[in-house]
């Protein structure tokens, strides 16, 4: 260890009890404090593609319905609504008390009421292709062709009308891609609305200095209450933008920051215990929060051979399931992740969502000599025969893939890394130039359907970049989509996901955790499964609200 890496990691407790733990000034101190390294692009809800955007434009808008910690569907805007017998309309009435921010493109620059119209504009604004939103795939495909898809019936009720049943539709709708802009702001600032937004979320801009700080305030009309008070509690939200992870953490430990999500790996062993909990020196000075997170690490295959005629060996079932018990996922979370996470011993599904079921989904457990086994049946006894098998991944998993390198060696598949920029592997992977990579699904929404979609042959990559084709597992897929009733879908979910694990597409790693670090005082920071930050509830603990 380099002698200065030693010294800060010796002086950090020191710094954090002398710079106050976390507390700002009085002046300060209900605007929370956090940091986005990978900074923002934009702050139209239309373009919320990624975390960092995500994050923000879940402060500055709102929309149909919302997602409490639980992933339970709650109203926001929409008070109520219904779903016709054939799951194909969707009825939303609207509350009466709910306006934009009170902005110069209103008269007066006093906010409007939200009617049933934005819904419809909002909406046919996030399909329009003149828009090129990212999220525009939520309702492609999926609304009706014969109705209009999107009706205001009166000017508070609104309708949804699809081309077939879809489930999942009401966690689609709890994704800031649906959340209500106005009319008038968009005629205004054309493609700039992504720096002058207008909403009706519980903060509202003051400024944004890109790549510097992003400071909101209050809304002082936002239209929900907690305990008969008006939320939010806080009177604002300060973003910096430090790129580098190590220096965000110590940003926090200084005091500087009130939050921060996730650990940069130059803080795990001194942070964290072996088992993942927050050492002891350190339980005054900051909570540790753990979550299940709805994202799964897995190595995936591509299910047809390269066109160089490379990748045959891993066209046979046996060696990838070879590969599958070849891993010991348990020794991976608990010495390159000190306990973050679950091994992933059941299927893509992960811990957290209906559906997971580690007795009824059973996966790959650590069984070396199952591997080898399966070798030999394969036509490669200690993998004579195989070629080179390369996995593709970038800088940030290079511990653990070596790992997992050494590991398949031992059972005689010749592995190799090869090391690439994450935007690169991702395109290898959508053009079927990566036969064995690794990749991440992260949930869009909080039904398991979001992981089985990776595995319908009618797909393309994205999301399915192993172009996988079952014809078992899509007729399962088909039903699932028009059962309405979740407690008769997971056991078709349940079905598709031990058809997975037979296939052996991929390779699931293990089940992400959120962890959030946070200053004493500051409550109602609890993660979510889809690590999703809301901080209307936030408060200071010692501020008289």
């Amino acid at each position: 260890m380099r002698k200065e890496v030693f010294l800060l990691l010796v002086l950090m407790p020191l710094l954090f009890v002398a710079c106050g733990g976390g507390k700002q000034s009085d002046g300060e101190r209900r605007f929370f404090r956090y940091n986005q390294s990978a900074g923002v692009s934009s702050l139209d809800p239309a373009f919320a593609r990624d975390q960092s955007n995500i994050w923000v434009t879940n402060q500055l808008f709102s929309g149909l319905v919302q997602l409490d910690n639980s992933l339970n569907i709650k109203p926001s805007i929409a008070e109520s609504w219904e779903v016709s017998d054939d799951g194909l309309r969707y009825t939303f009435h609207l509350r009466d008390d709910v306006y934009f921010h009170n902005h110069e493109v209103f008269p007066e620059g006093k906010g409007r009421k939200v009617t049933a119209e934005d819904f419809v504009f909002s909406f046919n604004r996030l399909i329009d292709p003149a828009t090129a939103s990212p999220g525009a795939w939520i309702f492609n495909g999926r609304v009706s062709e014969s109705l209009p898809p999107f009706e205001a019936i009166d000017e508070h009720t609104f309708a949804l009308n699809l081309l077939a049943p879809f489930p999942p539709m009401m966690g689609i709708l709890t994704m800031q891609y649906t959340y209500v802009v106005p009319k008038e702001a968009i005629e205004k600032y054309g493609r700039d609305f992504r720096k002058n937004p207008v909403g009706t979320g519980p903060f509202k801009l003051v400024s944004w200095r890109e790549g510097n700080v992003l400071i909101m305030e209050r809304n002082p009309e936002f239209y929900e209450f907690e305990n008969d008070k008006r939320l939010p509690h806080l009177d604002g939200i300060r973003v910096s933008f430090v790129e580098s992870k190590s220096a965000e953490f110590m940003d926090f430990l200084q005091g500087n920051l009130d939050f921060v999500s996730g650990i940069d790996a130059a803080y795990v062993d001194q942070m964290l215990s072996s088992d993942g909990n927050l050492r002891n020196e350190y339980e005054d000075e900051i909570i540790l929060y753990k979550s299940p997170y709805l994202n799964t690490e897995y190595l995936g295959f591509l299910m047809h051979e390269l066109e160089n005629g490379k990748n045959k060996s891993l066209q046979n079932k046996k060696v990838r399931q070879a590969i599958n018990y070849a891993i010991d996922r348990e020794e991976m979370v608990r010495i390159l992740r000190n306990n973050i996470g679950k091994p992933a011993n059941a299927g893509m599904i992960p811990a957290g969502l209906p559906g997971y079921d580690k007795e009824k989904v059973k996966g790959y457990t650590y069984d070396p000599a199952k591997a080898a086994s399966l070798l030999r049946e394969a036509g490669y006894p200690e993998g004579r025969g195989l070629g080179e098998i390369v996995l593709f991944t970038n800088n940030a998993y290079v511990d653990l893939h070596t790992a997992i390198e050494n590991q398949l060696q031992k059972v005689g598949i010749p592995a190799r890394l090869d090391i690439v920029p994450p935007a690169f592997l991702r395109e290898m992977m959508s053009r079927s130039e990566a036969a064995f990579f690794r990749g991440s699904w992260i949930a869009d929404y909080p039904d398991a359907e979001s992981y089985l979609t990776m595995f319908y042959s009618t797909h393309t990559a994205p999301p399915n970049y192993t172009r996988f084709k079952n014809e078992r597992f899509d007729s399962l897929y088909r039903v699932a989509l028009f059962e309405t009733d979740i407690e008769k879908r997971i056991p078709l979910y349940q079905e598709m996901d031990r058809i997975v694990i037979e296939e052996a597409p991929v390779v699931p790693l293990y089940y992400d955790e959120v962890l959030r670090f946070a200053s004493p005082n500051v409550k109602g920071i609890e993660p979510n499964p889809l690590n999703l930050l809301i901080l209307k509830n936030v408060y200071f603990e010692d501020i008289n609200l």
